[in-house]
Order: C-alpha cells, then structure tokens, then sequence
C-alpha cells in the first residue's frame, strides 16, 4: 500500500509517530527504541558505524583479550573494546579487506576473504614483534570469491585442533582436498531434467553446490564435510560437538514448488542438502538429500551461535540464535533430540526496521553482540543483555556494577553455566544418545580405510529405523570398494536397506549394473511399503535411469504393471514422485490423470509440479487433454509469487509447445494468444465469489460453536483453497511460506481463536509478520515488510498476495518509522463464504489438514 498524503497529514502523522522517530537529518543505524525482544531483555547500541569512514560491518569475531573485532564488507578491520564506556573503536593497522568469517584461535586473526581477484580464501594473521597488532597475513587456503555467496564462516572444531569453515555456492571447491567425507559422486540427478532459473541467475552452476570442510591450523590436511547447500553463511557447534547450519532460499522462487525456506541443517558426516540450479532443488524428502531439522521460513541467513556463556535464562542459553539479514530478524531455535538427529521449533527472539543483521557473537560479560551492515548499508554494533530483576544466583545483572562485584559476578555465570550443562547433559534421552553413538561410530568409517568390518558396519544399518542412520550408513557403504558389495545388494531382504543399497550402487557402479539393480528391486511390492519408502523405492528406480542407463523394453513394462494404475495415491509427496517416474516412462493412461491432477490440487506449487512434469510427455494427448493443459497457463497468471515466478510457468509452456505436432496447433491458437485474465480471478480460473455476509467474530463463534452438523472434509479443503489460503500459508506440505505455517495451528488454538486471526487478523500480530509504517520527508507512508536493501535504498514488500511487487523507500528520507498497526492479511477473506463453509475450512485447520483425523472420521465411517 503506498499513500501520498497532504502537508496537513504528514505533520499530523510526524506527531503521532514522535515517539518512534529518528532524527530526521539522517536515519542513522536504527534506534533501540525500535527493537522487540521477550521481557527481561534490553538492546544498547553500543557504536553506530560511519559508513564514508569504516564502511558497513559483515562479520564479528571476539579476541584473546576479550575486544572484539569486525570487518567492513570492503574495507578493513576494526577492534572494538567494549569494557570501556564508550567502547574505544580501533582500526587495526594491517592492511585487510573483505573479510566475511573471523576467528581468532591458535595464536592468530583468521579471516575468510570473499572479493574478487586472487586474494580470495583464508589467511592467517599474526603478530610477529608482540606490538598487539597484526603485522604478517598468509593466503593459507586459496578460493574464488567476489559472489555473495562465496567463502564464508570459520569456527573452532569441538576439539580445538581444527578449523571448519563453509562457502557458499559459487565458490569451487578447494583443489588440494585431501579427503571427502562426501563420496565424489555428485551430480544434477533429474529424472525429467532441470530448467535453469528463469531470470539466469547462476544457470550454469551446477553441483556440488555450498560445502563445509575443515583443516588445519596451518590450512592443510582439508577434509570435505558435506555440499548440497545454496549460501549458507555460518555455521555452529552445540555441545554435543553436532554442526549446524542455516542455509539460504531463493526468493525468486517463491510461490513454486522447488522453493525451499530457509532452514536449519544438521550437518552429519558426508551430508548432500541438495541444491541445485533453477527448478533442480531437490526434495527434502530425497534418500540421498538429508533435508531440514527447522524449516525457518522466507529471509537471508547470515550469522548464527548457540547461547552457551550467555547470562541469559536457560532457555536461551540453549538456543541457537540465527540472523535473518533481509526481514531483520534474529530467531532463537530451540532444538530437541529426535532420534539420532534434532528437530525444532522457533521464536522472533529480536526484531526491527530495518535491521540487516550480519552476524553476533557471545561475548565473556554474558551478553550477545550482534552487527547489522552488509551491502554499504547502515551498520551498527549492538548488544543484547538481560536485564531481569534477578538471575539464577540471586545476584543483579547490572553492567554497571563496580570492578568486584562484576568478577564475583562472572564466578557466579561460569557455575551457572557449568550447571546449566550438567542438567542438560542428564536430561539427554538414553535412546538418543545411545543412536547418536551409533551414527557417530559410522561416521567415523567416511575417513577410515576400507575394510569388510566397516563393510559389513554399513550394510546392516541401511534399513535402521532413524533416517540419519540410514543416511550416514549408506554413505559408508559407497565409501568402500563397490567390487566388495555390488552382488550382495540382491542378497538383502529387508526392502528398505535393499533399496538404499541400490541408490548407493546406482551412484557408485556402471552401466553394467543396469539390470542387477532393477532385478534387485522387482520383487519389492509397493503396496507393502509405507509413502516415505515408496518414494525411495522410485528415487531409487530414477538414479538408475539417470545414472546406469534408460528403463526399456522389459523392465519398463514391468515398471508400468506396477505403478501404472498407482497413480493418484492421494499423499501428495508420493503422487510427485509417481507423476515424474510415469510421464518418465511415457505411460499413455498417465497423462490425462496428471492433468486431471493439475487441475483440481488447491496448491499452485502442486499445479505448477505437474504441469512441468507434463512439459516433456509426448503420449496419451488428445486435443481436449491438449486444450486443458495449455489453458492452465493462462489460469496460472493471476498466481503470485517471487521474481522468476512467471517466467519459469512460462518457460514450462515453451518447452511443451516444442512436443506439440505443428498440425495440433492450430486448435489450440485461440488459448496460445489469449490476453491475461482479470487480476482478481484465482489460480484455478474461478470467477470472484459474491458477498454473502460481513461476518463478526461472536457471530461466527456461536453459529460454530453450536453446530451439531459432522465437518465436510473435502469442503474445508476447498474453502482453504478458495480463500487463498495457500497463497501465503502453508498446510502440510502444501502452500505458501509468507505466512505462519498452519499445519499445527489446530491443536495450539482454539474455534474461537482460529475465527479471530481470520475476521479480525489485526488483533494480535506476531513479530514474526509484523508489518513496518515507513513516513518518508515527502508525505509518503508505506506499509510493509523490508525484504531487501542496499546503500540506503530499502525494497518493502506491501503485499503479501504477490511479493514481486516491491516498494522502495529511502532510507535517508524516513522521518520516523513504526510498527504497523494492521496485520498484512487481508480482511473480509471470509465474507464470501457461508457459515457451513466457514465450519468446514475451521475443521480443516483443527485436523491439519489431516483426512483421518477424529474430526472427520464419524463422515468417512459413513461413508
């Protein structure tokens, strides 16, 4: 939304907003006032950064003598002592730019470079005459960089004699690995191909992608930890010694269903997360991509670190706070143990606008220092501390306490952090720390010499019942010889570790392989196995199409005698994976219940799935099928998403032209050059709903709370749909990601509550999604969320239903800023539909979206 208003409004809407305001002479690094962090908490700026004289700050690291010291993006390297008041500010006198990782370990500044040129990769920085300056720099690990998403953190192992450090997807990998945990097989492994990014971005950049590796303190020894990432920019250890990630997304790609959020990663030994250019992401789902332990939703990642020396509440100290650099966020991640590996949830721990957070580091007085900067924005240091009336011991968490009690204080933190440990430590459930051992034991094999003890290792766990034992188990196995192993796969009974025996030897063998590899799988009946193997099993059938050679003759006749009539199976991961493998196999009976599929899924991701699957099918047309598919694409135009949103769907409908015979075409002329449809038509091509009623939230609570009537599952379903739900929300595996996940919405609200967030979405508004009120020097208020910036000009997103459509504010023309006080959902989404339908889409959202569930189940009994 973007207003112009009168002189009279502006200096009414100034005095409103004076509260919040910043100086009108210059914005300024954004102030404190502005920040929302949980009760207890305060925010101090500690330095606003002189951007003509020491640039914008990226990375932070903390020194032996506890100063800290950041780096311009462009420029040099500064030294910050915040024991002093004001902090003393201090830039090192070595000449050094570029930095986006710091480290200071083994007697020496390290520092990962990403620009351009040959002083790319990571130095080493030492003071040779004691002067407490650095006055010798060695390149120890040369990289290419100049890409943001080049080289980037550096961390100490948990054992203190090594260095990990992780690059983005354009940096090559280093040519002087002395070993891979990641078996050197990668490659793009798409059964139906990829189509490159639809605005060019990095369209011939191809696997590995982003990697993880770590070395030695003199940068030797390099040893390749896991790839598959798009730009993650830092990385983290809990206490377990565990590594994590938080790796980006493509935004271009929103509202498509290669999108994947931004996500935390558990890096286990020899991991592949999977990216891959333009449509090639691979599902998380994938047996051989490890996938998400949080999926954290639309940002930019930048810095991450546990809370551990924190004098924070143990909850936080736990945590793993992460920076969202375009939404100006920093999330706080809680993780639990599940199984071998973690899942987790998330909270906006703090949050303002703009805040382009570039990284944070605990500092030893408890507290957590962040930055913000990065692309010659406004850059600032800050600090996070807390403030609660009294901690754990019983003693005041006051940063002005005299020289005494502050070390009394710090003896007081170090037990309360030994504790907080110790209870961590035993709270740990036996179970999986027991499979965490296990994991761990395999693991260790990746970088051991082959033997038929580790053989033999790997081959008994690849049908555990834990994924990442599975994982890291398969790993082990295409690390030995595949002469030791190849002709035992069709020996295994169990159908799961046969089937990831079969991925492996798709991966590791040859051509002649072929048939030993289908053979092993034929005898695997697809009705016994449950959706996540069946999705392995055609993973599996896939890599040997891609990899040892095309499915004929026989073998793909046997293949559509067994999935041919499987197709819809109604699990919607499943029916992706089997729509790819059939059109793959030019099954003509498939085509029309693909399109069919197409059609009536409520997902536009869903829609747009099938319709590339059906890009290259060249059977089972006919000219009504033909007609139908291609007025999809017309229908699809009125669907948002992000900036490569409408060329990639119509990239899909050149590439499927291309099959049509010239002959057919002729028919289908009239829908080819049709005109874009009405704006306000959705996805499916339906005509805009009438008014029925402005419904209130006590009106639709009775009606509701009072009905006998048993809920209609395909209705609220449909009522999801229609409502544009998914346009920002996603349930299940469906839908958007601007919005709250909705998936567990039912069982952590109330009817009363769910009705409430629908009607009246502005009467509470999560940090998370709040909105920012930007009133500019010329009379203009935008309203929106920053998604981007660089310099001073700052990319707002004002609507939520399509977020390609961006305003831009600058920054050193905003008078005052404010959170907005209405939420970003639309209202009235509800006043088209009746009170039967709005009951319905209510027990769609207390199911989860979830058929089965006791909800609905007295109707299908019914049935």
């Amino acid at each position: 939304m973007r207003r112009v208003f009168s002189i009279t409004h502006h200096i009414l809407l100034a005095l409103l907003l004076l509260p919040c305001t910043a100086s009108a002479a210059g914005f300024g690094a954004t102030p404190v006032e502005q920040f929302s962090v949980p009760e207890g908490f305060e925010v101090d700026l500690i330095y606003e950064v002189p951007g003509k004289t020491q640039g914008s700050w990226v990375s932070l690291t903390v020194d032996p003598k506890n100063r800290l010291i950041a780096c311009d993006q462009y420029g040099g390297l500064y030294r910050i002592d915040v024991s002093k008041q004001p902090a003393s500010i201090e830039k090192l006198e070595i000449e050094f730019e570029g930095a986006q990782g710091l480290l200071c370990a083994f007697g020496s500044l390290y520092a990962n470079v990403n620009s351009r040129g040959d002083i790319a990769g990571i130095w080493r920085l030492t003071d040779t005459d004691g002067d407490d300056q650095y006055d010798k720099k060695e390149r120890i690990v040369p990289m290419n960089g100049g890409s943001e998403h080049g080289p980037h953190a550096l961390i100490l192992s948990q054992d203190g004699k090594r260095i990990i450090t992780c690059a983005g997807n354009n940096t090559n990998l280093p040519s002087d690995i002395a070993r891979s945990r990641v078996p050197k097989h990668w490659g793009e492994d798409h059964l139906l191909g990829r189509m490159p990014d639809a605005r060019g971005h990095n369209a011939n950049r191809m696997g590995p992608g982003g990697f993880i590796l770590s070395m030695n303190p003199d940068g030797k020894d390099l040893e390749l930890i896991a790839t598959g990432f798009r730009n993650q920019y830092d990385i983290a250890l809990n206490r377990q010694g565990e590594l994590f990630t938080y790796d980006a997304d493509m935004e271009w790609d929103v509202g498509t269903p290669w999108y994947r959020p931004t996500r935390i990663n558990h890096v286990i030994s020899g991991a592949e997360f999977g990216w891959r250019n333009g449509t090639g992401k691979w599902p998380a789902y994938y047996p051989d991509s490890f996938g998400a332990a949080v999926d954290i939703g639309p940002g930019s990642p930048t810095g991450i670190c546990f809370g551990y020396g924190t004098d924070f509440p143990e909850k936080y100290q736990n945590a793993l706070f992460i920076c969202d650099w375009s939404y100006g966020n920093i999330h706080a991640v809680h993780l639990n143990e599940d199984g071998s590996s973690y899942s987790g949830s998330y909270e906006t721990f703090a949050t303002a606008a703009p805040l382009p957070v570039t990284d944070l580091a605990v500092h030893p007085d408890g507290a957590l220092y962040f930055t913000i900067g990065g692309r010659r924005t406004q850059s600032g240091l800050y600090r996070i501390r807390y403030t609660g009336a009294v901690n754990a011991m019983g003693l005041e968490s006051d940063f002005e306490q005299p020289s005494r009690i502050k070390k009394l204080a710090q003896k007081v933190r170090d037990r309360v952090a030994i504790r907080s440990q110790q209870r961590t430590e035993k709270s740990e459930s036996k179970q999986a720390a027991k499979l965490r051992s296990l994991r761990q034991q395999i693991e260790a094999t990746h970088v051991q010499e082959p033997s038929s003890k580790n053989l033999e290792l790997a081959l008994a766990n690849l049908g555990h019942s834990d994924r990442a034992i599975r994982f890291v188990a398969r790993i082990a196995l295409e690390h030995q010889p595949v002469d030791q192993w190849r002709g035992r796969i069709s020996e295994i009974t169990d159908p799961q570790s046969r089937i990831l025996g079969v991925v492996a030897l798709a991966r590791c063998g040859t051509e002649a392989d072929r048939d030993a590899a289908i053979g092993a799988l034929s005898n695997i009946q697809w009705s016994e196995l449950e959706g996540g193997q069946q999705i392995d099993l055609l993973r599996a059938y896939g890599l040997i199409a891609i990899r040892l050679g095309a499915i004929e003759g026989d073998h793909r006749a046997a293949l559509l005698e067994q999935f041919g009539s499987a197709f819809p199976t109604n699990q919607n991961e499943v029916d992706r994976e089997l729509s790819q493998m059939l059109a793959y196999l030019q099954d003509e009976t498939a085509t029309s219940k693909i399109v069919s599929e197409m059609h009536s899924s409520p997902s536009q991701e869903n829609q747009i799935h099938y319709a590339m699957t059906l890009r290259g099918v060249k059977t089972g047309w006919n000219p009504e099928l033909r007609q139908q598919y291609f007025q999809w694409f017309n229908d699809i135009r009125s669907a948002k998403g992000g900036m490569s949103f409408g060329g990639f769907n119509e990239n899909i409908k050149k590439a499927a032209l291309e099959n049509v015979p010239e002959s057919d075409r002729t028919a289908l002329a009239a829908i080819l050059e049709a005109k874009p449809a009405a704006e306000d038509n959705a996805a499916t091509g339906e005509a805009q709903r009438e008014l029925v009623k402005q419904w209130t939230v006590d009106e639709l609570a009775d009606l509701i709370g009072s009905s006998t009537r048993q809920p209609d599952f395909d209705q609220g379903k449909s009522v999801f749909a229609a409502a544009q739900c998914y346009k920002c929300h996603r349930m299940g595996v469906q839908g958007g990601i601007l919005g709250p996940d909705l998936t567990a919405a039912g069982g952590r609200f109330s009817t009363k509550d769910l009705i409430v967030s629908m009607v009246d979405p502005s009467a509470e508004v999560s940090d998370q999604y709040g909105a920012t009120q930007f009133l500019t020097d010329d009379g203009r208020v935008v309203i929106g969320r920053v998604v981007n910036m660089s310099g001073t000009s700052l990319r707002v997103m004002t609507n939520m239903l399509d977020p390609s459509s961006l305003s831009d504010v600058n920054r050193e023309r905003i008078e005052s800023t404010r959170p907005a006080q209405a939420s970003m959902m639309p209202t009235g989404l509800l006043d088209t539909f009746t009170a039967e339908e709005i009951a319905d889409l209510i027990a769609y959202l207390r199911a989860g979206g979830r058929a089965d569930h006791p909800i609905f189940r007295k109707a299908i009994a019914q049935q």
